[in-house]
């Protein structure tokens, strides 16, 4: 929803927003915001109350405010879910979470894998993380991670009082960039996309295409302050109470992009032996159809030269 244009710093402007049911758009200072990692979280098993143990964590850092976003990694929600699970052969457990393979390569540690797996997401080896974790076991993403965000939300919400977002996070690889960065699969509470079509930049040009993948955004600012090995799997950021909303929204799944929009749905190497495949089959029926016909027009020739000798009675030659 957009109202009246607001004049921006450098003379441009932008259609001022309003309130409503999908972003809280809190008043504030829209230039900074905080992130802050928790610690005392520990080792999370199987069975354990995770809301009560990140608010108790929370608590000792002095709780939660309104239009706080709780950032928390996919791999303790696993491991509270009881997504661990026996597998001495990781490849079989990837095989297991996949439901298209979108490109592999060869590489030191075997074959890596991009796929796409049951979330719609995709990502190296469909997510399956055998880090930190028992030998002989390994970690699947949470079975419903936006259905994880907003438990975890709710739990939140009731226990300190105020409004809050949650984003469930994990760690992927990108299209045409090197190195690793955390993404949102799951979101609660926060606007996962923010649309800004129909408003205008700073030189008064329309917007037609821009639309901010807030969530993912937020999901990568809490690793910096979490990082990999740091026992800190929380965060907290601060300042964008502007995006968390009342209700809990449609979740992560908005953030996948549909295949009929995806331009890269499969490798370059996979393209081009499709492509191959694809022209030799071509090659061969179109061999086999000039033979065909090559082979009709023979015998049409043939045999209207015969009805015609026998119709004015010519006799065959040679």
């Amino acid at each position: 929803m957009t109202g009246p244009s607001v004049p921006l710093p450098d003379g441009g402007a932008r259609p001022e927003r309003e309130t409503s049911p999908e972003a809280g758009h809190a008043v504030g200072d829209e230039t900074r915001f905080t992130v802050a990692a928790p610690s005392g979280i520990g080792e999370i098993s199987p069975g354990d109350d995770l809301a009560r143990i990140v608010g108790d964590a929370l608590d000792r850092e002095g709780g939660l405010r309104d239009g706080d976003v709780v950032v928390v990694t996919s791999k303790v929600v696993s491991k509270a879910e009881g997504r661990v699970v026996a597998a001495a052969d990781r490849e079989q457990a990837i095989t297991e979470e996949t439901v298209r393979v979108v490109a592999t390569r060869p590489s030191p540690g075997g074959v890596l894998r991009i796929v796409e797996n049951r979330l719609g997401l995709v990502m190296a080896a469909a997510g399956v993380d055998a880090s930190n974790t028992p030998e002989g076991t390994v970690l699947l993403l949470p079975v419903d991670p936006d259905a994880s965000a907003r438990a975890l939300r709710a739990a939140l919400a009731e226990r300190f009082g105020v409004r809050v977002g949650v984003i469930v996070s994990d760690t992927a690889g990108r299209a045409w960039r090197e190195g690793l960065t955390d993404l949102a699969i799951g979101v609660a509470g926060v606007l996962a996309l923010d649309d800004l079509r129909g408003g205008v930049d700073s030189h008064g040009r329309e917007l037609s295409v821009t639309v901010t993948a807030v969530a993912d955004q937020v999901a990568a600012a809490s690793e910096l302050v979490r990082g990999k090995a740091a026992g800190r799997p929380v965060a907290v950021v601060r300042g964008l109470g502007r995006f968390v909303t009342d209700e809990d929204g449609p979740g992560a799944r908005v953030l996948v992009r549909d295949s009929e929009t995806d331009m890269f749905r499969e490798g370059s190497a996979e393209a081009y032996a499709r492509g191959v495949t694809a022209g030799q089959v071509t090659g061969r029926e179109a061999i086999e159809r000039f033979a065909r016909e090559a082979g009709y027009a023979d015998g049409y020739r043939e045999g209207f030269a015969e009805g015609f000798r026998e119709g004015t009675g010519t006799p065959q030659q040679g």
